[in-house]
């Protein structure tokens, strides 16, 4: 099927990035399909990606997409691809999270919603609309991109809050061979959602979790909310990524505690970010984010990008 064409919409000017522009590490960027010096600048704005079968309704599915201050088609940028949390929306993660300030791509993509909720919500929990696969979704919507801006194919990136954070679990474990990192904040990570996670290669993660997280709580969800301890759920991509027992852990102020393994299998490192005291939130974001406390100490946004900018499918940038 033919993609529908671009729905009339507003983009975000973007301010200049404070971290470094892609393109000076060791792995060579590798050019998408949209590259190319005359290539015109990509619409900013709404976009629809029709729905993957067998699902297909003849609707379409939408996305938001920001690049960045400076985009030039001759040279590729990473991607990031992010997930709001059950019940938001693609521009609501925008405005929170400022992932648009990065020297990246970014497309914020839309969950779907079942016939019993108005909410949209992602594949893998127990609200999720039953029979979607935001999987193919999220690789229709990648495709595109790809197709229709510069991008750099070895520096894909996922990043979600909640709902969507725990989806990103879900890329990395289907979609290994085209998401570099992923970096979940408060994620929910439903024991439904990929019980048998068996991802091409060693993925690189950062996640992000606050202590007093009343939703989805960081010692576990019980019965209730299948949901393991967070700190399972981060053991689980250590023994993955066969990263050495031993991790190093750093404060930072007087709320965040930073746990990193360094000494994985094609360097996939993985870094955990606690926040004592904690809510569901998204750290350092000004506005709402979630209930509970939002620290201030770091930014969620630019610790994650510190740590993805790094990565790339084939190791260490």
């Amino acid at each position: 099927m033919a993609l529908a064409s671009a729905l009339a919409g507003t983009g975000t000017a973007l301010a200049a990035p404070g971290p470094a522009a892609p393109g000076g590490g060791s792995v060579a960027a590798a050019p998408s399909a949209g590259c190319g010096a005359g290539a015109p600048a990509p619409s900013v704005a709404r976009h629809d990606v029709p729905e993957p079968e067998p699902n297909d309704t003849g609707t379409s599915r939408h996305y938001e997409l920001t690049v960045p201050a400076g985009y030039d088609a001759s040279r590729p940028w990473p991607v990031i691809l992010a997930f709001h949390g059950r019940g938001g929306t693609g521009p609501e993660l925008q405005r929170f999270s400022g992932l648009s300030e990065l020297p990246a791509i970014v497309a914020y993509l839309d969950g779907a919603r079942s016939a019993t909720t108005a909410s949209q919500s992602w594949q893998g929990a127990p609200y999720s609309a039953p029979g979607v696969d935001d999987v193919a979704y999220a690789a229709s919507v990648l495709d595109q991109v790809e197709a229709t801006t510069c991008a750099d194919t070895n520096r894909v990136y996922a990043a979600g809050k909640s709902n969507g954070g725990g989806f990103t679990d879900i890329l990395a474990c289907r979609m290994s061979d085209r998401i570099a990192a992923i970096a979940p904040v408060a994620a929910a990570f439903y024991r439904t959602g990929e019980p048998e996670c068996a991802p091409g290669r060693p993925v690189p993660v950062i996640e992000f979790h606050g202590t007093a997280d009343a939703t989805v709580p960081y010692t576990g969800g019980g019965p209730a909310k299948p949901t393991p301890a967070i700190q399972d759920w981060v053991n689980g991509w250590v023994a993955r990524d066969r990263c050495a027992p031993e991790p190093a852990t750093r404060r930072i102020g007087p709320d965040v505690t930073v746990t990193d393994w360094t000494h994985c299998a094609n360097g996939a490192d993985v870094e955990h970010v606690v926040v004592d005291g904690g809510g569901h939130t998204w750290p350092g974001s000004l506005g709402y984010s979630g209930e509970g406390r939002i620290t201030q100490t770091v930014k969620a946004t630019d610790m994650m990008w510190d740590f993805l900018s790094r990565q790339t499918l084939h190791g260490p940038a």
